[in-house]
């Protein structure tokens, strides 16, 4: 039963794949096609065939007329193995002459002069026929001379045999070849499905622990300022709530705007940007707010077309990164060539493995898993940074920095 129940769920997960569901639409499709077209190619030589036989029978019956004009007895044997009768029938429809194979017998159709028409079998032979009619007028008087001409259509039935066993192994070829194909070519793109999903699934699980962390600190302190009024002032609780309330709200305002990102709905307020005033003012806020060495002398003058709001915010996330993880120093550079505003913030912390790079710009990505919360900020900033200089048309590096920790190099197209 386990057995049973296994190979019903692999059937299930196989009937359930893109890539089964992509060959059954190839195959319907060409099986289709190939339907569509034997059907034609069938009719078209069943046509050929009949017209064939209506011409040969016509071609005949106006020889024998061309004799009966001229008052001699015209030769009626059937000398073609695909002939079937030959009568000759006066004006009343009854037969006054005849190959010798139907002598004796009446009219096998009746068929005006000009006319064809097909017949289901004759004396001769329990076979459809096709009996072409054509007027014959002499000194005898006026005749209709009917030829009777086999229809069945061999060539056709091979072809129809041919199709019957050839379209099912013409099916069978585009099914395995489509699955193959689909599979080499969908391999890659369902393994980025694949991670793409995950990092869903964890950015969702991130999210929600992020979030929760705050509700859990104001949820404890009300607790213990009902139970213990006398040990928690309402100065300390509004505090506590203020505080973790702005986290919220500084967490929600990010993953807004990473779900704008992922839209492409990021609003810009484009505008010329000095962005070395925003660099020195970043940098003073920094000063003041941390006892580490910044040094800004790196920075010239530099403009950009923007949203200062959003640039700031780069500017804001990169200081804070860089002042998480020095050990003393912080430095900005800023300087313009060809074109491109180069944005550079370096620190002299521990760095970034070479091998964490590539992701060190993605959602919730701590490298340091040791880290506390509030050290270590919710793993947004650099995502954001990302987003936002993609959004500006520039691009934004992780490298090695000459102070030894990491340098994070924005470059963006310059002003004018």
């Amino acid at each position: 039963m386990e057995a049973d129940a296994g190979l019903w769920r692999r059937l299930r997960a196989i009937t359930g794949s893109i890539r089964w569901r992509v060959t059954l639409a190839a195959v319907a499709v060409v099986g289709a096609a190939l339907v569509a077209g034997s059907v034609a190619m069938v009719a078209f030589l069943h046509r050929e065939n009949d017209n064939r036989i209506r011409s040969a029978a016509r071609l005949r019956a106006l020889e024998i007329a061309a004799v009966l004009a001229t008052g001699e007895t015209p030769a009626l044997a059937v000398d073609d193995e695909e002939e079937v009768l030959i009568q000759v029938l006066d004006r009343t429809g009854a037969v006054v002459m005849s190959s010798p194979n139907v002598s004796g017998r009446r009219a096998v159709a009746r068929v005006e002069p000009g006319e064809t028409t097909r017949i289901a079998s004759t004396p001769i032979e329990n076979e459809p026929s096709i009996v072409v009619a054509e007027a014959a007028r002499g000194p005898g008087g006026t005749f209709t001379v009917l030829v009777a001409r086999n229809a069945s259509d061999e060539s056709t039935g091979d072809v129809v045999d041919l199709l019957v066993w050839g379209v099912p192994l013409v099916l069978v070829v585009v099914g395995l070849t489509t699955w193959r194909a689909v599979d080499r070519a969908l391999t890659p793109t369902l393994d980025k499905l694949e991670a793409a999903q995950a990092r869903q699934r964890r950015f969702v699980a991130d999210a929600s622990h992020e979030l929760r962390s705050p509700l859990a600190t104001i949820r404890q302190h009300a607790e213990v300022a009902r139970a213990h009024p006398e040990r928690t002032g309402t100065a300390k609780l509004a505090q506590t709530v203020l505080d973790e309330s702005g986290r919220m709200q500084r967490l929600v305002e990010d993953l807004l705007l990473l779900a704008r990102a992922d839209e492409g709905t990021i609003a810009l307020h484009r505008g010329p940007v000095d962005i070395d005033d925003v660099v020195f003012d970043v940098a003073g806020g920094l000063r003041r707010s941390s006892s580490l060495h910044v040094d800004t002398t790196g920075v010239s003058a530099g403009r950009v077309a923007g949203d200062e709001s959003q640039l700031r915010r780069v500017v804001q996330n990169l200081a804070d990164n860089a002042a998480r993880h020095a050990r003393s120093t912080v430095r900005f550079s800023l300087s313009e060539a060809s074109g491109r505003t180069r944005l550079c913030v370096d620190d002299d912390g521990a760095g970034v493995p070479e091998g964490e790079r590539s992701r060190i710009f993605e959602r919730f990505i701590r490298l340091d898993d040791a880290r506390s919360r509030d050290a270590g900020g919710n793993g947004l900033g650099l995502a954001i940074v990302a987003e936002i200089v993609a959004a500006h048309g520039g691009t934004v590096t992780v490298a090695t920095s000459p102070l030894g920790g990491a340098r994070f190099e924005v470059v963006l197209p310059a002003s004018g």
